[in-house]
């Protein structure tokens, strides 16, 4: 154990100087390399490589506002400027929860960093809990991207670290630490996938403290643009569907399984002035059985604004 604690502390070391060395490697908050942008050397020779050891590519479609916002999965994606509304609601074995909560994204460069405050109500049959819940903040940068010949595969490999401060309410109990890697995949024009890959340690005072976990996401996304799909003031219509799951590393939890499924849609909407409207919804199921004592069915509900 103590070997493990050691490990995780080393890379979350590792994890934050390699961001940081990054950020500091003279991509600033101005530089948004687009897909088709590429460097002029002295020799007049093109070079779209660009960041730490070269691991970035100017052509990239990752900061291009291609990668839809999941609903259950952990974005990924970089944003610019991004304030969104989530409630999800889920029944199952006599259990009703809900969850509000409000996320801002900000971008400084190619690092995002966000932060999120839920508001959670648990009915059960004996008892009812409700308060803020552990309040989020999230960092996220890109390392290295791949892209093929003719940019059709488009992928984005990066690092994250998400950390949950405990609100001391009767929902929130446990802080936790959640080092991440993560790829942003774009494969053709329209169809892109999200993956997520996270160790998850929660300390504190609360039932589940101490308990370690591997966290994992998938959102697959394809984006129907208005010139093949002419809705009414809707700009892309992007249907959705994800698979988030986990696996329990130690104490009672060890060895199981835990995933669920979500499907559904989310809508981009004309702007209004300079703000971009984005509407989601998806009907949230389980995959095995530890999903189904979580919960036997549910809906989450997004609204996004993009400024």
């Amino acid at each position: 154990m103590q070997f493990k604690r050691k490990a995780v502390a080393h890379f979350i070391g590792v994890l934050f100087a390699v961001i940081f060395v990054q950020a500091a490697a003279g991509i600033d908050a101005d530089d948004h390399p687009s897909p088709s942008s590429t460097v002029t050397n002295s020799a007049g020779e093109t070079n779209a490589r660009y960041g730490l050891f070269d691991g970035l590519d100017h052509r990239s479609a990752y900061t291009q506002e291609v990668f839809p916002e999941p609903f259950l999965v952990d974005d990924m994606a970089r944003e610019d400027n991004e304030l969104e509304f989530t409630w999800l609601h889920t029944k199952g074995g006599g259990q009703q929860n809900d969850i509000g909560s409000v996320e801002v994204q900000k971008g400084f460069g190619l690092l995002t960093l966000q932060a999120e405050v839920p508001y959670e109500r648990n009915v059960e049959p004996d008892q009812t809990r409700q308060g803020i819940g552990n309040i989020d903040l999230g960092a996220r940068y890109p390392l290295y991207q791949v892209l093929s010949s003719d940019q059709m595969i488009d992928a984005t490999f990066g690092v994250a670290m998400e950390g949950a401060i405990p609100a001391d309410s009767t929902v929130s109990r446990n802080a936790e630490l959640n080092p991440e890697i993560f790829n942003c995949l774009k494969l053709g024009k329209y169809f892109t996938v999200q993956t997520v890959l996270g160790y998850s340690t929660l300390t504190g005072g609360g039932d589940d403290g101490g308990s370690q976990t591997f966290e994992y996401g998938f959102s697959f996304a394809y984006a129907i643009p208005h010139d093949e799909l002419p809705l009414p003031g809707v700009q892309h219509f992007i249907p959705m569907f994800e698979l988030a799951g986990e696996r329990g590393l130690n104490l009672e939890e060890a060895g199981r399984d835990s995933m669920l499924g979500d499907a559904g849609f989310r809508i981009n909407l004309k702007p209004i002035g300079e703000m971009q409207p984005d509407l989601g919804l998806a009907y949230v199921f389980p995959i095995d059985s530890g999903g189904r004592e979580e919960l036997h069915w549910g809906v989450v509900v997004s609204l996004i604004f993009e400024f």
